[in-house]
C-alpha cells in the first residue's frame, strides 16, 4: 500500500440532471484523519457512498486501499469499515451477540472470534453491558458498540459518517479518544461530521464541499489562515512603547486600556519575522504575542455562505 490510504481523481455522479459530485479530487494519506465538510446537500453522503462501494460513480478514478474502485470493488469492501450515521446494532440481542453475529458473518475460527469479541468488549468498556440487549445501551454505548463492529474485519481504512451525532459532550469525547488510538495504530479515518469542533481537533486534513464541488483543502490551520480576520496582538508594558509601535506599523489598530496593538497578518512564520524585525530596528520590545486567527465556524461561512447549522445530512 502507497501513502495513500484513498485516492480520487475527477469524481463525478448525477442523479437525472441534478449534478451531485462535479468531479472532485481527492487525496487521503494513509494514517491519518480525512474530514469531509459540507453543508446540507452537498455531495458528502454521495461521497461516502461512492468510497465505500454503495453507490458507482458515474466517471472518474478512484483507489482505495491501492485497489481500483471500478475493477476491484470486492477487495476495496474487505479493506474498509463504515459506520454510518446511525448505530447498525440489533437492539435485541446483547452487546455479546451483536459483535458474535460480525464475527461468523467474517467468517472467523471459533476460537479467534472468542478472542476477538473478548478484545473488542475490553478495549471499548462494554464487559459489564456485554450480556445486556443493545435496547438498553445508552446512544454513547450504542455508538462504541457500532464501531466496535466495524473493527471485526480490522480494517486499514474506517469511514465514519457524523459517528457523534446526539452524543453528549463526554460521550463525545470518548469517541475522539478512540478515533485517536485507531489513527495511534495506523488506522486511516475518513469522517464527516457536523461539529466544527471536532474536525478541528481531530482532523490532519479537511476538504470542503459545496454543491458538489470542493472549494478548500488542507490542514484546520491552513484553512483558518485563508480567511481575512488573523492577527497578531502584541502587548507592551507602557502607554510610551504602544505610542511609538503604533507610529511604525500601518494598519494597526490600538487599545490604550490593555496596552495592547492589532495588527493585521497571515500568521505565517514569515510575516511574523518580518513584525518582529521591524519592531528590533526601532528599538521596541513587546511584552507578548499572540496569533488570532478565525475558528472552522468562520471558514466554513466564509467559503460556503452557509452557517454550521445546516453542515449535516
Amino acid at each position: 500500500m502507497t501513502d495513500s490510504a484513498i485516492t480520487a481523481s475527477g469524481l463525478r455522479k448525477s442523479y437525472q440532471d441534478k449534478i451531485v459530485l462535479d468531479g472532485i479530487d481527492l487525496n487521503v494519506r494513509a494514517g491519518t484523519v480525512f474530514s469531509l465538510l459540507g453543508p446540507n446537500g452537498a455531495g458528502k453522503t454521495t461521497t461516502v457512498n461512492v468510497l465505500t462501494t454503495l453507490v458507482k460513480a458515474d466517471g472518474g478514478t478512484v483507489h482505495v486501499a491501492g485497489h481500483d474502485l471500478a475493477t476491484e470493488a470486492k477487495a476495496v469492501r474487505a479493506a474498509i469499515g463504515v459506520t454510518g450515521q446511525f448505530a447498525a446494532v440489533d437492539e435485541l440481542l446483547t452487546g455479546q451477540e451483536n459483535l458474535q453475529l460480525m464475527v461468523d458473518l467474517n467468517q472467523a475460527p471459533a476460537n479467534g472470534g472468542k478472542r476477538i469479541v473478548a478484545e473488542l468488549l475490553e478495549r471499548f468498556d462494554l464487559v459489564e453491558s456485554a450480556q445486556k440487549p443493545a435496547s438498553a445501551y445508552s446512544g454513547g454505548m450504542r455508538r462504541k458498540l457500532d464501531l466496535a463492529m466495524t473493527l471485526v474485519g480490522n480494517p486499514r481504512i474506517i469511514f465514519l459518517d457524523e459517528p457523534t451525532t446526539g452524543l453528549d459532550p463526554r460521550s463525545r469525547r470518548t469517541m475522539w479518544s478512540i478515533i485517536r488510538e485507531l489513527v495511534a495504530d495506523g488506522v486511516t479515518i475518513f469522517l464527516t461530521t457536523q461539529y466544527l469542533e471536532e474536525a478541528d481537533q481531530l482532523a490532519d486534513r479537511i476538504a470542503v464541499l459545496d454543491q458538489g464541488r470542493l472549494v478548500a483543502q488542507g490542514t484546520p490551520d491552513d484553512l483558518k489562515r485563508q480567511i481575512p480576520g488573523t492577527h497578531v496582538r502584541l502587548r507592551f508594558t507602557t502607554v510610551a512603547e504602544l505610542d511609538a509601535a503604533a507610529r511604525i506599523i500601518a494598519g494597526s489598530t490600538r487599545d490604550d486600556e490593555a496596552l495592547t496593538l492589532r495588527v493585521p497578518s497571515d500568521g505565517g512564520t514569515k510575516s511574523l519575522r518580518a513584525l518582529l524585525d521591524r519592531l528590533d530596528e526601532h528599538s521596541l520590545s513587546a511584552e507578548a504575542f499572540t496569533v488570532h486567527t478565525p475558528d472552522l465556524d468562520d471558514v466554513f461561512l466564509a467559503l460556503t455562505g452557509h452557517t454550521t447549522e445546516v453542515v449535516a445530512e
